[in-house]
């Protein structure tokens, strides 16, 4: 799968530090003119919700360079709790849950996604990465908090990808998130 072509992603690339400053200031715009009450309410959400979307990504590329070697590669998330399948603009079941009933997209994130996430690590043969996951989530309290603003945050572009750098990559989105939100 060519790079540039990659079924999963959702628009243009931040390929630039800027492009990615401009996104994260966005987002925040968004959350600032709905009902967060400030930073410390949604840049939470916005972490993980980017932690989410970068996890896929480099999923997305370990699955890739796994087929073109013949290997099996089992990512740590199924269907319906990948970034992208509920939260890419073009996802399937993120347009199932915007065009269902009111609070429908809501209510996945809050009362399936997040407590899915939870409790990945009690499951048997956990693999590291799941466990790391449910402790990012068992950590948090942080739900979405709005609706509409929770559907704004996921509808970030995705990141150029390094993947033997992601958690440098990871750990500079964040950064970036606090410094630009605040």
């Amino acid at each position: 799968m060519a790079r540039g072509n990659n079924k999963h992603s959702n628009g243009r690339r931040h390929t630039t530090p800027q492009s990615l400053n401009s996104a994260i200031k966005s987002i925040c715009d968004i959350m600032r003119r709905s009902n967060c009450a400030g930073a410390l309410q949604y840049v939470p959400v916005l972490t993980w919700i980017l932690f989410l979307r970068i996890l896929d990504e480099r999923e997305a590329h370990e699955a890739e360079a796994a087929e073109a070697v013949g290997a099996v590669f089992t990512p740590s998330l199924e269907a319906p709790y990948r970034w992208r399948d509920w939260a890419a603009p073009d996802a399937p079941k993120r347009r199932a849950l915007e065009t269902g009933a009111l609070g429908t997209f809501f209510h996945f994130v809050n009362n399936e996604l997040i407590p899915h996430l939870k409790s990945l690590k009690e499951r048997p043969n956990a693999t590291p990465r799941q466990k790391v996951i449910s402790e990012i989530f068992s950590a948090s309290s942080e739900r979405a908090s709005t609706p509409s603003a929770t559907c704004s945050m996921c509808s970030i572009r995705s990141t150029k990808s390094v993947p033997n750098r992601s958690t440098q990559r990871t750990s500079l989105l964040y950064r970036r998130c606090m410094r630009g939100c605040s």
